[in-house]
């Protein structure tokens, strides 16, 4: 599990420091100055420390040095703002495939019912375009305090309360089935 935690800081990292960095300044530019300058030192300290870079890391630099460097051109805070969702899309299509949330899952769930993991999968991409559309819809209002809300608060909840939601179902469905086996076997 703090795996999963530490590849997510790793491939939010420009945003994380954009929220802290404008919640600090209320300057939109500087924040996303400070958030190309620490996209482009996340991608050196792991060149420096032949860390394998993976393509989420490469898109995550391309998309804030491209998306940052038109906001500071424009003074336009809609092009860094939108950033999150094209991630949130990326996610969700790569949970689009089958089963991949059998790679994640304990041996509990893989052998009890690997086919609600497959359902479960499906609904955390579902849960991906919407955030990923959320986000493009506040930031297009361009009032960068709602969608500091929306991307630190509700999409961050939205997870944390699906996750919540899965483990409870999960753990419903494994108690029984495990009941109905032990009550089907003959009694000694």
């Amino acid at each position: 599990m703090a795996a999963v935690f530490r590849q997510l800081f790793v491939d939010f990292f420009s945003t994380i420091v954009f929220l802290a960095v404008y919640a600090a300044t209320g300057d939109i530019l500087i924040a996303t100055g400070v958030a190309i300058a620490g996209a482009i030192a996340q991608f050196i300290r792991a060149r420096v420390k032949r860390e394998k870079l993976d393509i989420m890391t490469w898109a995550s630099l391309g998309l804030v040095v491209v998306l940052g460097g038109a906001t500071l051109l424009t003074k336009d805070p809609r092009f860094v703002l939108i950033k999150p969702s094209i991630a949130h899309f990326a996610i969700g299509a790569i949970m689009l495939r089958k089963d991949w949330m059998l790679r994640y899952s304990p041996p509990m769930v893989r052998d009890n019912i690997p086919h609600l993991a497959t359902i479960a999968g499906y609904a955390w991409a579902v849960l991906m375009f919407v955030l990923g559309a959320g986000v493009i819809a506040v930031a297009m209002t361009g009032d960068v305090k709602l969608w500091a809300f929306y991307v630190a608060v509700v999409a961050v909840g939205a997870k944390v309360l699906a996750f919540g939601i899965q483990y409870v179902i999960f753990r419903i469905a494994i108690t029984r089935k495990l009941r109905a086996a032990a009550a089907a076997q003959p009694s000694s």
